[in-house]
């Protein structure tokens, strides 16, 4: 069932962006006067088509899902000798080189309106996701020097307003590529006896961090993780190691053999690596201190041998709902698909000099993954994930590789600048080499997947 629900989500996805993308050059070239002799979703064999609509064009579903095209009346594929006057007028090639670049760049401009439509969607619906509130600051870290020590609550990045832990993440994500320095705002508790809460500033160091931490959990090496709830145990399992030990709903624990537990992911940790293993569990009931021993049974999980007690320990972190009123939201997503396309740009870079390693190029079975991963979790993770491939493929595409849009516009800024266009052998190399580069392109992608799944 997973892996029908995964493919579900994958081609789902994958249909969405492809119609989206050709619709956009279908409707300018429409706008533009040129005649649309087919709309395919998929490429090669066409399993389906219908014909509809003033021109009759020809709507088709062919055989392989991995992409589309939109066929236009085209001197260079057809033979026109026979047709009359006012449809030679409507042929791809005898547009203007400015109405030829509008029909070209319209597909990946459908894509980063897509991000742009659903982003805004969200942000003004509302995503509910954890606070930027931090856990306890290891020593010898970058966030533990900056004095940060955990229960701060970061409000600001650099003058930028973060309300959430991803926005945090993002945003030290774009100053570590740009190798920028971090000036944070928390809000930490008062330690005063007036209690509530002061407000200071902390410069975050970025430079411990290198191209190849992007690729993993950039902020548990800074020394940032989220705040989890306090170690009170919850729901307690009948006959287990926790219930014989006299273990309550409710205990807070204040620490185990003698190690204080600062949160309830601090005190699972600890169980799970003790099977077997007595542990001294000292802590709070009703105003009253306890001191209880208990031993985790051992379990064995996925091939690994852990420990459990039978209680649950809630470890859900704090939570907030970031909504914003249309106008903003649009504003706010605008901004999102170009920060995401400009970083896409800066990777891909990168990646060219060598400073960022090629397994980060992802392949069908990765994104399929993803695409089946987010839609379990829920429809707001799935339409986010539908949002960045969408940036994602519109950068692609605009991408100066000919086969693609970007290709395309190439030869068409060409002929701006020199008044005439490129020559037809060229662009029949040009078109060879480009196919070449993709072909190299999806190997390692699919390579890189395999990679993957194998480990």
């Amino acid at each position: 069932m997973t892996l029908l629900q995964t493919l579900i989500a994958f081609f789902v996805a994958l249909g969405v962006l492809i119609i989206v993308h050709e619709l956009g050059h279908y409707w300018v070239a429409r706008w533009c006067g040129v005649k649309v002799l087919r709309f395919s979703v998929g490429m090669g064999r066409i399993v389906y088509s219908r014909r509809f609509g003033p021109d009759q064009t020809e709507w088709a579903l062919s055989i392989l899902p991995f992409g589309g095209y939109v066929k236009m009346l085209d001197a260079r594929e057809q033979d026109l000798s026979k047709l009359p006057p006012e449809e030679l007028r409507r042929e791809f090639t005898r547009q203007s080189v400015w109405k030829r670049i509008a029909i070209v760049a319209a597909g990946p401009f459908a894509n980063f309106v897509l991000a742009i439509v659903l982003f805004a969607g969200l942000y003004s619906y509302g995503i509910p996701e954890p606070t930027a509130r931090l856990r306890a600051v290891p020593e010898k870290t970058a966030a533990y020097q900056a004095g940060l020590r955990g229960g701060e609550l970061i409000t600001a990045v650099n003058g930028e307003p973060i309300r959430l832990w991803s926005d945090l993440r993002w945003k030290l994500m774009q100053l570590a590529v740009e190798g920028k320095q971090a000036r944070l705002e928390v809000q930490r508790p008062n330690p005063a006896p007036s209690g509530g809460t002061v407000t200071d500033t902390r410069n975050l160091s970025l430079d411990s961090l290198t191209t190849a931490d992007l690729e993993g959990d950039f902020l548990g090496k800074l020394g940032m993780d989220l705040a989890r709830p306090r170690p009170v145990l919850g729901r307690i399992i009948a006959d287990g190691p926790a219930m014989r030990a006299g273990l309550q709903d409710g205990d807070l624990i204040l620490d185990v053999n003698g190690t204080p537990i600062g949160d309830g992911l601090a005190f699972v940790e600890l169980v799970r690596s003790s099977p077997g293993k007595p542990l001294l569990i000292h802590g709070m009931r009703g105003g009253r201190e306890f001191s209880v021993s208990v031993t985790p049974e051992a379990y064995s999980k996925n091939g690994q041998v852990i420990g459990r007690i039978g209680t649950e320990v809630p470890l859900a972190p704090e939570m907030t709902i970031a909504s914003d009123p249309p106008l903003a939201a649009v504003g706010k997503a605008v901004k999102k698909t170009w920060e995401t396309s400009t970083l896409t740009l800066k990777m891909l870079g990168k990646m060219i000099v060598g400073e960022v390693s090629w397994r980060n190029v992802t392949g069908p079975i990765t994104i399929a993954d993803y695409a089946g991963q987010t839609a379990r979790i829920g429809m707001i993770s799935y339409l986010s994930f539908i949002a960045f491939i969408s940036i994602s493929l519109g950068v692609m595409n605009l991408l100066p590789i000919p086969v693609l849009d970007g290709g395309l516009l190439l030869y068409y800024a060409l002929e701006v600048l020199t008044g005439r266009a490129i020559p037809e052998r060229f662009g029949e190399l040009a078109q060879r080499a480009g196919v070449g580069i993709l072909m190299t392109l999806m190997a390692v992608a699919v390579f890189n997947d395999i990679i993957r799944l194998m480990s």
